[in-house]
């Protein structure tokens, strides 16, 4: 039966306005996906299993997590909670346009996932993988998620990368570069943003990020540049969509979010109507579709609210 896999990290984010906590709700950029998929596939398909690999801490917080997890339609079979360890924390300062800067503390030294709990889960064809973060590349579990995405590749899965690379770890550069290309042979579709390119390689020239560093690797390229165009590059040509202005309560999640809508759109109008999608092959007409009508949609549903993920009847508006 086809799934859906989230790999990533969990935290739990803590959300400040004008200096003050606001709010507190578990997070993580493939755990919003995730908990969104859950919110609109899970509910519309209850049939289709949607899991999360990932790692927390035997605490509270933990608890937490995994709780909501549950109670949002996501499976827990792929999660490991790490004995004498503390669930890793975000921080998260919103400034007067509603964007966030964060303070992260997390124990990426001792993050372990269960070889034997992953691979009880297995890949096959058609799966749909999303993956990114510093999860992804962190060194400290680099040979687990190296065997997990080479394994899901190899079954015919579908590889959907989202960068996402934080400033924070910009001194971790030389030590990660190989793990990025790696992903990016790996992955059937890369997101990033302007932002994560400007970090990477000193450029946010969408097209120049393409040619120079992905296009050798991964045939299709998404790069998003927070409220101005996304840009879609792939085989069939270059595609640009402008973004909606959007009042936004909190930005917190946006591109986690434009993710699952793409993931929604590829599961809910492709794979039940036309069966596999290996190799991917869309044309201009299937990225309107996938852009246009449905991940910004997600997106801008997010950005509307204090919360990291779309609201629980979101699904009745697709």
């Amino acid at each position: 039966m086809r799934k859906i896999i989230g790999i990533g990290e969990t935290v739990f984010d803590i959300i400040f306005r004008n200096g003050q906590p606001t709010a507190g709700v578990p997070g993580g950029s493939t755990f919003n996906a995730l908990i969104s998929l859950g919110r609109t596939l899970g509910v519309r398909y209850p049939d289709l299993p949607i899991l999360m690999i990932t790692e927390t801490g035997d605490d509270h917080i933990g608890d937490v997590i995994v709780d909501f997890m549950r109670r949002n339609h996501v499976s827990t079979a792929g999660v490991t909670r790490n004995a004498n360890t503390q669930s890793h924390i975000s921080l998260a300062f919103l400034n007067d346009r509603n964007d966030a800067q964060y303070e992260f503390y997390k124990d990426h030294a001792n993050a372990r996932l269960n070889a034997d709990k992953v691979a009880r889960i297995g890949f096959a064809s058609d799966d749909v993988v999303l993956f990114g973060s510093f999860f992804a590349i962190n060194p400290a579990i680099r040979d687990y998620t190296r065997s997990l995405l080479t394994a899901a590749h190899q079954a015919g899965s579908i590889l959907y990368y989202d960068i996402n690379f934080r400033q924070s770890h910009v001194k971790d550069i030389p030590d990660v570069m190989d793990n990025i290309t790696e992903n990016y042979r790996l992955s059937d579709i890369v997101r990033g943003s302007a932002e994560d390119f400007g970090y990477l390689y000193g450029t946010t020239d969408a097209a120049e990020v393409y040619e120079r560093y992905i296009r050798k690797h991964c045939p299709n390229f998404i790069c998003t540049n927070g409220g101005s165009s996304i840009e879609v590059f792939c085989p069939a040509g270059h595609f640009s969509f402008k973004v909606p202005r959007v009042r936004t309560v909190s930005t917190i999640g946006a591109g986690d979010n434009f993710n699952a809508g793409i993931v929604f759109a590829l599961v809910r109008y492709c794979f039940f109507k036309n069966g596999s999608l290996k190799p991917i092959s869309l044309n201009e007409a299937a990225w309107n579709l996938l852009v246009q009508r449905t991940a910004k949609k997600f997106s801008a549903n997010v950005c509307r609210s204090i919360y990291n993920y779309v609201d629980e009847d979101f699904v009745n508006k697709l």
